[in-house]
């Protein structure tokens, strides 16, 4: 029997379990969702579900370039709670999810959930108790790459530049960690989200009773300190801040390529529940 994509999909969403998991219950259902549903709760796949819809927001960002220093790797792991990020069995892991991820550069993270890692992260929810989301990462492939992670694991780089320069690449993968560039260039900023900034600098300007043309000079000049601020080579050099980055470049011969940074759960809404909730919900996993 063949099953839909979009049936296997649609069993995800219902039950936040893994793309295998999920075609092996649509199999045995004969493409039933709702007997595949069933079936689950039948055995112990659900128990890992239902801590599925908690959020995790903690965990690791973790970076590695491989032994040919052609291919760097930057992935974020989330856990529920800090107390977990330092576990050992988590840390161990985050390490071996690492080194999979980076032998297998040209696999998606969906095909690698697929393959390999959906198992383990499953077996990992039973055993500690809490959420286990594996859930970005990024592969730079080119021929002078760098990696930064700051020490409390929370904040990572990898920088790919045009030539071989390692205290530059080192110096500039750590800028970026620090700095949160969006773009290398203003030039690379995408057009709605500079029309979204000049919304919101409109908004804020608007009751200030000035002059029409005094208002549109307002939003020009933050509009251009909002593009400056947010691309790298516009920012001051973290270790000298009187020095920009592109002079940095220019006066070593270089050129950043591309960049990735990643901030430990950034756009991960995180629902405050009061003790009553928590304890609630302790109970029902």
């Amino acid at each position: 029997m063949t099953i839909k994509a979009s049936e296997v999909k649609l069993l995800r969403e219902k039950t936040g379990l893994g793309m295998m998991e999920c075609k092996k219950a649509l199999l045995e259902s004969e493409g039933d969702i709702d007997l595949a549903i069933t079936n689950l709760r039948k055995n112990s796949a659900l128990k890992a579900e239902k801590k599925s819809s908690r959020t995790a927001a903690e965990g690791k960002i973790l970076s590695k370039i491989d032994s040919s220093r052609n291919i760097a790797i930057i992935l974020e792991i989330n856990c529920e709670t800090d107390f977990v990020a330092k576990d050992q069995n988590f840390i161990d892991f985050c390490q071996e999810t690492l080194d999979y991820c980076l032998e297998n550069p040209d696999l998606s993270l969906e095909t690698l959930l697929e393959n390999y890692l959906e198992e383990k992260r499953q077996n990992l929810i039973q055993k500690i108790g809490e959420n286990i989301v594996i859930r970005r990462k990024e592969i730079i492939n080119s021929e002078f790459i760098y990696s930064y992670v700051h020490g409390n694991n929370k904040i990572g780089s990898i920088l790919s530049i045009s030539n071989e320069n390692d205290p530059i690449g080192n110096d500039l993968a750590m800028h970026v960690a620090a700095s949160a560039p969006l773009v290398v260039s203003s030039e690379d900023l995408d057009e709605e989200l500079i029309n979204k900034e000049e919304e919101i600098i409109l908004a804020q300007v608007s009751d200030s009773n000035k002059p029409q043309e005094i208002l549109e000079k307002m939003v020009s000049g933050r509009l251009e300190k909002f593009k400056s601020e947010v691309s790298l080579l516009s920012q001051p050099f973290v270790k000298d801040p009187s020095q920009k980055i592109q002079k940095l470049l220019s006066e070593n011969s270089t050129q950043v390529l591309e960049f990735f940074r990643y901030e430990l759960g950034e756009g991960i809404e995180v629902k405050k529940m009061d003790f009553a909730e928590e304890v609630k919900s302790q109970l029902e996993s």
